[in-house]
């Protein structure tokens, strides 16, 4: 996994424990408040398992174009915004529908 840090067995259990956490017991009072900012927001997330597989799928043209335009990496941008998605949707059990 080039570029990504690898976490140690002590951050991976922590990580675990605030993953079986409800989040309204999660203590956030060490972050700080961000304000007047106007620059991308980078979100933590774990790395997925490091496996790629190729797919054809179909995107509005518009959203390809945007994220063409954020220059090299591109495709893994979209993925880490599908990830986030898929983070913030995969424990409530949701299904999502279409738009």
């Amino acid at each position: 996994m080039k570029g990504r840090p690898r976490l140690t067995k002590e951050q991976r259990e922590r990580l675990a424990k605030l993953a079986a956490m409800p989040n309204d017991q999660i203590d956030t009072g060490d972050i700080p408040e961000r304000v007047n900012y106007n620059g991308p927001v980078y979100i933590g997330l774990i790395p997925g398992p490091g496996k790629k597989k190729s797919v054809t799928i179909r995107l509005d043209d518009d959203i390809v174009k945007w994220f063409k335009k954020q220059g090299k990496g591109w495709q893994t941008k979209m993925n880490w915004v599908l990830r986030l998605y898929f983070a913030s949707h995969r424990k409530t059990g949701v299904k999502v529908g279409r738009p």
